[in-house]
């Protein structure tokens, strides 16, 4: 009778702690020391923040399990890694036209939307065109060698992890160094003149725009790291440039007035925060921008409808639409590293990142004609990208038929990071 009684005891205790869930739910295990180690894949695959490292350890696996019969994807990226290693070390140093601060080290843009004033014989200040480009941008290159570091180093980075090539590492470890490392040629970590104006501004808030990609470099990085290619040295001064640059981000003038932004330039200057916290170990902050996200971007920036009202007064209104929510999905994937859900966050009177894409897809899928303005021409292939993403993301059928319906490329390389 008492061993009944024990055995009764046992088993109401143990339904008990089963029916009783914990009050805050634990870190994921891969972020239980967040910092990127020194080599070495997460328990749950490669150490990366902005996309699902499981999905791409099981496309790795397949590809070692059949190297004849590679996926599209898979096939495009060699290709294009192999091309890859034709690049030569660039840097920002070899501009010709100095910044104010008299250091070739230090980034410098131009404001792309800024025009010379047709009333003035000197062209100065220059007047805003919202949408049209002017070719002098181009006259410096640090805004294409910047976005050129993080495409090259992400394409090195996903073949050598996928593929094994050393060569692939050794080249990127070589770019890394040149571009961030080596103090002839380094780039400063501040963006104190980027998309200056002329006449008017050195550099502005919204020049930050300028390395909105910076979570993608995080983890092309964070894909090299098993290799010995990436010395010691260049790894410190990877993960150094980081934390100055993230310091800079959140303590320069220019860096806050950015984050304060209600647009999609506030949207990707928080991925840009988070990427780096925790790719540099600081978990506190990241969660807390992005915690911080739920109201002070999903719940401003998007509408009840899903509609995206900053984003409608521009004169590319379809182009900003998709642009800032790929800033969202962005930041709800590395909420997903952090413990984070902003894929499922939905305010009180119904403001979320999947209300904006449903907003989006009777365009996008010809139900509905888009009448704001946009100067760029209507592509409704740039949405299937974040449609695709969500559907694995939420692991929703209807997205996925939605995503079919809009097409998509068996080679793009988003197939890499979904299963």
């Amino acid at each position: 009778m008492t061993g009944l009684r024990l055995l009764t005891l046992a088993i109401l205790f143990a339904q008990a702690c089963v029916a009783r869930p914990p009050a805050i739910p634990p870190a994921p295990l891969a972020l239980q020391s967040v910092s990127l180690p020194s080599s070495g894949p997460t328990p749950t695959g490669p150490r990366i923040f902005l996309h699902a490292p499981a999905a791409l350890a099981g496309h790795k696996a397949r590809w070692i399990g059949d190297r004849q019969h590679p996926e599209p994807a898979l096939a495009r990226l060699l290709g294009e890694a192999r091309k890859a290693l034709a690049e030569k070390p660039f840097s920002v140093a070899e501009k010709t036209v100095l910044p104010p601060s008299g250091d070739k080290h230090d980034y410098l843009s131009l404001a792309p939307y800024a025009w010379p004033d047709p009333r003035k014989p000197d062209g100065l200040p220059y007047i805003t065109r919202d949408g049209q480009t002017n070719p002098e941008r181009d006259s410096i290159s640090d805004h294409a060698y910047f976005s050129r570091i993080v495409s090259v180093t992400e394409t090195l980075g996903l073949a050598y992890y996928l593929n094994g090539d050393e060569s692939f590492a050794r080249h990127a470890a070589l770019l890394l160094h040149t571009f961030f490392v080596a103090p002839a040629t380094r780039m400063n970590p501040n963006l104190n003149f980027g998309q200056g104006v002329r006449g008017k501004e050195n550099g502005r808030p919204s020049g930050i725009i300028d390395t909105s990609s910076i979570a993608r470099l995080v983890d092309g990085v964070g894909l090299l790291l098993d290799s010995p290619s990436l010395s010691q040295d260049d790894r410190d001064g990877l993960f150094g440039w980081f934390r100055d640059y993230l310091t800079w981000l959140r303590e320069s003038e220019l860096g806050r007035r950015e984050g304060q932004a209600k647009n999609n330039h506030g949207a990707w200057y928080d991925v840009q925060v988070v990427s780096l916290a925790l790719a540099t170990g600081q978990v506190g902050l990241a969660r807390e921008t992005l915690q911080f996200a739920h109201k002070r971007r999903i719940g401003r920036q998007i509408d009840p409808d899903g509609s995206q009202p900053e984003e409608l007064q521009r004169t590319k209104s379809w182009h900003y639409s998709i642009y800032n929510l790929q800033a969202f999905v962005a930041l709800a994937n590395l909420g997903d590293r952090a413990g984070v859900d902003l894929w499922r966050y939905q305010t009180s009177d119904g403001r979320s990142i999947r209300k904006a894409i449903d907003y989006l897809l009777p365009f996008a899928l010809g139900d509905k004609l888009w009448t704001t303005e946009e100067i760029g021409g209507f592509k409704p292939e740039a949405l299937w990208p974040i449609v695709r993403e969500a559907a694995f993301r939420l692991q929703d059928s209807q997205l996925a038929a939605a995503a079919a319906r809009l097409g998509g490329r068996q080679e793009d390389r988003l197939w890499l990071f979904v299963e």
